[in-house]
């Protein structure tokens, strides 16, 4: 199992149940894996050395996955061109608490970081991604019924 920092492994990143069922290869490349090697220690270690242990429910994607699950080749989850992204959730923190926290206090170096479905308390998922070179720090709210919207929303 590879060890992309102190508590995150290559398969923890890579793990989806869709490529699973669908017969779908998603084992990252050499450059993809060090995009997420460098996600995980300068993003997710962090957040995990803060929160604890948490679930990460989409990190790496093929882009035969991203287009299966309904996303774009161009996401930041193929880990492309530098890029690198992860979908999570902390048990028991509420996601728009934990997106300011990461947008005003953590000081983590990230791209684009985004509210997903959130309707309250633990619900929905926050997206980060990560690139060396692009600290743009560009802060996203999206709901199905309202797509992205610029700014943390509360709801």
């Amino acid at each position: 199992m590879a060890q992309l920092s102190k508590n995150f492994t290559l398969a923890e990143l890579t793990k989806s149940q869709t490529a699973e069922r669908k017969g779908i290869d998603n084992y990252p490349n050499a450059e993809q894996i060090f995009n997420l090697t460098l996600l995980a220690e300068n993003i997710l270690q962090p957040i995990r050395n803060k929160w604890g242990s948490f679930l990460v429910s989409s990190g790496y994607r093929s882009e035969q996955l991203c287009l299966e699950i309904g996303s774009k080749s161009t996401s930041h989850h193929c880990c492309n061109d530098g890029f690198s992204a992860s979908d999570f959730e902390v048990a028991g923190v509420d996601n728009y608490e934990l997106a300011v926290w990461i947008r005003d206090e953590s000081n983590l170096p990230y791209c684009q970081l985004i509210l997903e479905c959130y309707k309250g308390g633990n619900s929905g998922w926050i997206h980060i991604s990560y690139h060396p070179e692009d600290i743009r720090k560009e802060c996203l709210t999206y709901h199905r019924s309202q797509g992205y919207r610029k700014g943390l929303l509360p709801k």
